[in-house]
């Protein structure tokens, strides 16, 4: 399932339950769908991270 699709599901889930409430079934699919979410989004972030190049400071990279 893509990420669209993901996001659009969670939410379609959170709208049903702050109006009917929502059935054991789809409390699990909830659940499942939100922890996917946040394991891709951790993922992404530690791939952006890991890309940081650091540079440090050199004397003769700086102008007075």
């Amino acid at each position: 399932m893509d990420m669209e699709k993901l996001i659009a599901r969670i939410n379609e889930l959170s709208r049903k339950n702050k109006e009917v409430g929502l059935a054991q079934e789809e409390i699990e699919e909830r659940d499942e769908l939100r922890r996917r979410y946040l394991d891709n989004f951790r993922r992404n972030f530690r791939q952006q991270m890991d890309s940081i190049k650091y540079v440090e400071d050199d004397d003769d990279m700086i102008k007075h």
